[in-house]
């Protein structure tokens, strides 16, 4: 996928097609697990679908919830949730910036020969 040391560096045309695809790729992520969250709270806890939409949004932009949940299992899978989310939030970070590192150490092997 990437280009080897020895290969010419890409053009702007391509790396920012390759910038896209990796924040398309970050951004499926993110509505996976945000589908994950919704169809768990829903699931779990009797809440209804716009209260766990609400509550996984908020979850995924680090605010919190809205209504604390309930039942044991509830308080769980909230808890679990966070974490994951936190998780995310570092993968996506990586996912979108590994082009970026990469072109910038490509760079710099470029410039040794």
């Amino acid at each position: 996928m990437y280009e080897k040391k020895g290969s010419p560096l890409l053009t702007r045309g391509d790396f920012l097609k390759r910038m896209l695809w990796h924040t398309l790729a970050a951004l499926a992520l993110i509505m996976l697990v945000f589908l994950f969250g919704v169809l768990g709270q829903v699931a779990v806890e009797d809440i209804s679908l716009h209260d766990a939409f609400l509550n996984t949004a908020l979850l995924l932009g680090g605010i919190g919830t809205h209504s604390m949940p309930q039942s044991i299992a509830g308080k769980l899978f909230i808890a679990t949730y966070g974490f994951v989310t936190g998780l995310l939030f570092i993968a996506s970070i990586g996912v979108i910036l590994a082009p970026v590192a990469h072109r910038i150490m490509h760079k710099f092997h470029l410039d040794e020969d």
